[in-house]
């Protein structure tokens, strides 16, 4: 799992960059600008939940909304300590729980795992939210299935 994770999020971090050339072709930047700030925002505070960061809470999952010529070195230094978080962890490690409060003001435990594995599917399912918007404006989305990464063409 620990190998898988970390995978994941190289993938993810690989996808998203090229995600971000194809950001800057639009009119209209604004809403995938607000996405990729806040799979960013993610990043960031449930870092500073694992850490203890006794402001995490006060964190917002959607602010600040960056600049897009703030996106890739933000983003890199989201993803980053997740990376080198996980390649520090023993297998083991990953079901250690970590308690937060939730929106709702009650108390939340979850396992790292888990946590990793959120922030990696939540990347999936906003960058198709930005493929999306990206054909609403005109221009064709770049493919960044899984699949492309790992396969290799035989025969033209």
């Amino acid at each position: 799992m620990k190998n898988y994770l970390i995978d994941t999020f190289r993938f993810n971090d690989a996808t998203n960059k090229k995600l971000l050339t194809k950001i800057n072709l639009l009119a209209n930047k604004t809403e995938c600008v607000r996405l990729f700030s806040h799979l960013i925002n993610c990043q960031y505070k449930w870092m500073a939940r694992l850490l203890g960061d006794p402001k995490a809470d006060e964190m917002s999952w959607w602010d600040p909304v960056y600049t897009f010529d703030e996106l890739e070195q933000e983003w890199t230094r989201s993803v980053e300590p997740w990376i080198a978080y996980l390649t520090a962890r023993t297998e083991e490690d990953l079901s250690t729980e970590l308690k937060f409060i939730g929106f709702d003001g009650a108390q939340y435990a979850v396992s790292l795992q888990d946590i990793a594995l959120q922030l990696n599917y939540h990347s999936f399912h906003h960058r198709g939210q930005i493929q999306t918007l990206i054909r609403q404006q005109g221009l064709i989305p770049d493919t960044l299935d899984y699949i492309r990464t790992k396969s290799r063409k035989l025969s033209e």
